[in-house]
Order: C-alpha cells, then sequence, then structure tokens
C-alpha cells in the first residue's frame, strides 16, 4: 500500500485564514508521473457526537447554514481546539457551549472524512449519554443555535425522511444508533 502514496515535491500556500487553509501541491506518483497542481484543503479536525440526556431524550441543535442560505437540524459539534487535550474533550467542550449539557459517558465511534481527496481532517464521532443541562449556552459570535431535544423514533424518522442535510451527522447518527442497539446491520 506503501508504493500508493505520492511524494509532495513542492508545497505553497495559497490561502490561511482561521480554521480554514487552502494548499497547492505539486506531486510524485510511484510511476514517476507529475500531478500538479494538487489543492488540498487544511482544517482542524472537527468532532461531533449523538448526544441523549438522562431520559433518553436526543439533543440536536437548529442553526443557520450560510453556505446553504438555510437553517438546518443538526448534531452538536465542533473543532478540535488546540487547548483540547484529545477528542473526547473537545466533544465534551463542545456539547456544554452549544448546549449546555454534561454527560456521564463518552463512547468513541470511530473517525471519518468528509472528502478524503481534497481535505486533510478527519470527523471524530461519539454517543454521549446521561446528559444534563448544567449551564446556558456559550456560543462563538458566529453562532446562533437552537437546542431541540426529539425520541429516537422521531430521529428516525428525520433520517428517513432525509431531514438532516449534514452527512458526517448523519454518519455518526446511524453509527450512534447502531452503538446502543437501535439499528441493525
Amino acid at each position: 500500500m506503501e508504493k500508493l502514496k505520492w511524494k509532495i515535491l513542492k508545497s505553497e500556500v495559497l490561502f490561511n485564514d482561521l480554521w480554514f487553509t487552502v494548499r497547492k501541491d505539486t506531486c510524485e506518483k510511484s510511476d514517476g508521473s507529475i500531478i500538479s497542481p494538487y489543492y488540498v484543503y487544511e482544517f482542524p479536525d472537527w468532532v461531533t457526537a449523538l448526544a441523549l440526556d438522562k431520559e433518553g431524550k436526543v439533543i440536536m441543535v437548529r442553526q443557520y447554514r450560510h453556505a446553504l442560505g438555510e437553517v438546518c437540524l443538526e448534531i452538536p459539534g465542533g473543532c478540535i481546539d488546540p487547548e483540547d487535550k484529545n477528542p473526547e474533550h473537545a466533544i465534551a467542550r463542545e456539547l456544554k457551549e452549544e448546549t449546555g449539557y454534561e454527560f456521564e459517558t463518552f463512547h468513541y465511534l470511530g473517525k471519518i472524512s468528509a472528502n478524503p481527496s481534497t481535505n486533510n481532517n478527519i470527523m471524530h464521532m461519539f454517543l454521549a449519554t446521561g446528559g444534563v443541562r448544567t449551564s446556558s449556552q456559550e456560543l462563538d459570535d458566529n453562532e446562533e443555535i437552537l437546542i431541540e431535544k426529539y425520541s429516537i423514533e422521531e430521529l428516525k424518522e428525520f433520517i428517513k425522511k432525509n431531514e438532516i442535510l449534514q452527512a458526517m451527522h448523519v454518519t455518526t447518527i446511524i453509527y450512534g444508533l447502531s452503538k446502543i442497539n437501535e439499528l441493525k446491520f
């Protein structure tokens, strides 16, 4: 498999701001051919969670997503900050900031990539259980988030009706439902 990896001959940063960098690479394939330009979008790694409160209700968020121009129903999550010790610390922080909830347990569900052909980062997926609201939201300046709670059955209906647009959130939900035996493969 190592044979398939490309060698980076040259890399140039075209844009770098806050949480997004665009890089232009010149690469050499294993057969010696050159690929140029190859654009890479650099982001911090992300975290997200299927979050359940103590009563088993799913904690979801609704927020405006400017790139789509739509208000979307999602599960909580965000970027791993440099101060975060690990992905679990990051999701605990994000859940508290976005929802005001703290959780008894976190189950790591794995990692996925939004688009490994262009994006360099991954999303860590969690199932958070035993949530209790302990504070108000602590939102970033660019966030305006409504907190909503649903049953597992209502969540399944959202999936069936394609009402959750964020594909990586749908993936996290599917892995989370499988973990709690609400979805069989």
